[in-house]
């Protein structure tokens, strides 16, 4: 794994804090774990908003301890947030929240259906109470007859025709990644920046809800229309009959693999110069793409043949030549060393729980050229509470109250990786 050079850190939040983001002077007071609404914030957090993220007094969101597959949710989508650990059981935890909530422009959340509520931080109050609040909820379903159930990624993938399009026949699989939690992020994140603009206008906010169910049916809509165009279900990917003739992973002579595409007749032309099967691309009955799908069976053994006699590298190094699609097989881990993503701003570069330096993928857009980076490192339990406590007009020793009798708690950052193990 590499790490970004202390300089490069450095620099990285440098250039960051002396640009003006977007979403500078917008509060967002985050109530969220897991993935969904984490990614809302962070996408929110990295242009620029003042995202607040409310934890658990002690050890704080529980996703900061999650096992396996989980292990890297915080440290994705948690940067760019401060950290207020408070006690909404107590009276003047929740009082306090609510006083900040009062100068927020945003309240975000994605706990389960009514949790919110009973503590009177629900939508229908606090937008009551502040109407030019923007109160986004990230929920399972919208509304209808499931809304009202609990909901996971998985849930819906299975639920909703994703795992039986990604698995082969018969063995429904899931997507390799939280493709519906951060899709479903990216889309509440959507309809806040909606609401902020129709806000400048009305001077109002409004009511936002993001499901991850309709975000999985907006994945798979590509098949159902294809259902309805064709009148034929779409097959499993991995059974599909392809819209292009050669879109394959094919075997190389150093038991590698590579993806190559060709997608246009202009391509195939290309493809067929490039690895020296001319009469193929001379064949009138393979001219088009149409064709070339019906002639698989006559052609590919042989250009599955000729790519098994080179290496993955001489391969790829043929096609970048050609301008034609090609891609190495690679896995996550792998990714840390890829050319591309090693360029300046591509990753940003964060300090893991353990304290161990890593950079993770910034988000995948430019701003007049640049990506948006970091601002805040990953938070420790509660590290910016005593600033916003600040912020809100309480003194030292209220402060000081408040965290020896338990309302607020803050976690040593020296000790944050330790505690949390």
């Amino acid at each position: 794994m590499t790490e970004p050079h202390g300089d490069d850190r450095v620099l990285a939040q440098a250039l960051t804090s002396a640009r003006a983001l977007p979403l500078a002077g917008v509060r967002v007071v985050e109530f969220s774990h897991m993935v969904m609404g984490p990614t809302c914030g962070l996408v929110l957090g990295d242009l620029g908003a003042d995202v607040i993220k409310i934890e658990p007094v002690g050890a704080g969101d529980n996703t900061r301890r999650l096992p396996g597959s989980g292990a890297g949710f915080f440290s994705t989508y948690n940067r760019n947030k401060r950290s207020l650990a408070v006690d909404l059981k107590s009276a003047e935890g929740l009082a306090l929240v609510k006083r900040l909530i009062a100068g927020a422009d945003v309240v975000t959340e994605n706990f389960r259906p009514g949790a919110l509520d009973k503590q009177g931080l629900g939508a229908e109050a606090l937008c009551a109470e502040h109407p030019r609040l923007i109160y986004c909820s990230l929920k399972g379903f919208l509304t209808g007859p499931y809304e009202h159930r609990t909901a996971l990624d998985e849930v819906v993938q299975m639920m909703g025709g994703l795992a039986y399009m990604t698995g082969p026949p018969g063995r429904p699989l899931r997507a390799g990644a939280s493709v519906n939690d951060v899709m479903g992020g990216m889309f509440a994140a959507i309809g806040i920046l909606a609401a902020l603009q129709e806000r400048h206008r009305t001077g109002r906010g409004q009511v936002i809800r993001s499901g991850l169910f309709e975000n999985n049916m907006f994945l798979v809509a590509q098949h159902m229309a294809q259902f309805a165009v064709t009148g034929k279900a779409a097959a499993p990917m991995p059974a599909r009959i392809s819209a292009w003739a050669v879109y394959d992973v094919f075997e190389t002579a150093d038991d590698d693999q590579v993806f190559v595409g060709v997608v246009t007749d202009s391509q195939w032309q290309l493809f067929c110069e490039a690895f020296g099967c001319g009469d193929l691309a001379a064949d009138p009955d393979l001219a088009t793409n149409p064709q070339r799908v019906h002639a698989r069976e006559r052609f590919m053994p042989r250009l599955r043949e000729i790519l098994r006699q080179h290496d993955r590298a001489a391969i790829m190094q043929v096609c970048e030549r050609a301008g034609l699609p090609f891609a190495p097989i690679t896995r996550p881990d792998e990714m840390f060393d890829d050319p591309h993503l090693s360029h300046p701003g591509a990753m940003v570069p964060v300090t893991l729980p353990d304290g161990m330096l890593t950079a993770l993928p910034a988000l995948p857009l430019e701003l007049n050229g640049v990506r948006p980076g970091l601002r805040l490192d990953l938070p420790a339990v509660g590290e910016h509470g005593p600033e916003i406590l600040a912020e809100l007009g309480l003194g030292p020793s209220e402060i000081e109250d408040l965290t020896a009798r338990g309302v607020v708690s803050r976690l040593d950052p020296r000790r944050a990786g330790a505690d949390a193990a």
